[in-house]
């Protein structure tokens, strides 16, 4: 059996783009049917997105695992839309790996609070990689946890910080 090689780097280009957005409709809109015909949000205005990538792919890099991170206010961040392909979601490895890139960049980018609304089937998930529940909330009528990362968990990530988030007018 081939090894499963990802990598998780934020979405530079406009193939891996459209690979996050398309990844996005399928889980939160097809599947999981939180919105009736799209996801993207105003957030996506201000938010970085990062992918895992398949590496083994034949055809080349396949975008296998989406979230997003921002800055709502100074040095206060959060990560949201976090999903994995339905083929490659019992691996675990993705969804820890692209908790890891999101809050270790948020970290070396001035975060000194890493939040997330995540749904309630996912908190111990979530609570084994050092996050904490702050409060149950409903969104899209289904119950979720705002929830905390322990940033000290986290080490700063290097990469340096793009100017701006790449905009949904460079996916067309």
């Amino acid at each position: 059996m081939a090894q499963l090689s990802y990598t998780f780097e934020l979405a530079q280009s406009p193939e891996h783009l459209r690979g996050y957005f398309n990844l996005r409709q399928s889980i939160f809109c097809d599947e999981q049917q939180l919105f009736s015909h799209s996801d993207i949000d105003r957030t996506d205005n201000i938010a970085y997105p990062i992918v895992a990538l398949d590496r083994d792919w034949v055809a080349g890099d396949r975008v296998v695992g989406v979230v997003r991170i921002y800055e709502a206010e100074p040095r206060l961040w959060y990560g949201g839309r976090l999903g994995v392909h339905a083929r490659f979601r019992r691996r675990g490895r993705i969804g820890q790996g692209l908790i890891q890139k999101a809050v270790t960049t948020a970290n070396a980018w001035g975060c000194d609070r890493f939040l997330a609304t995540v749904q309630w089937q996912n908190v111990r998930f979530f609570r084994r990689l050092h996050w904490t529940s702050l409060e149950e909330i409903a969104l899209c009528g289904q119950r979720h946890h705002l929830m905390e990362a322990d940033l000290n968990y986290y080490p700063l990530n290097p990469a340096p910080r793009m100017p701006q988030p790449l905009v949904l007018a460079e996916v067309s």
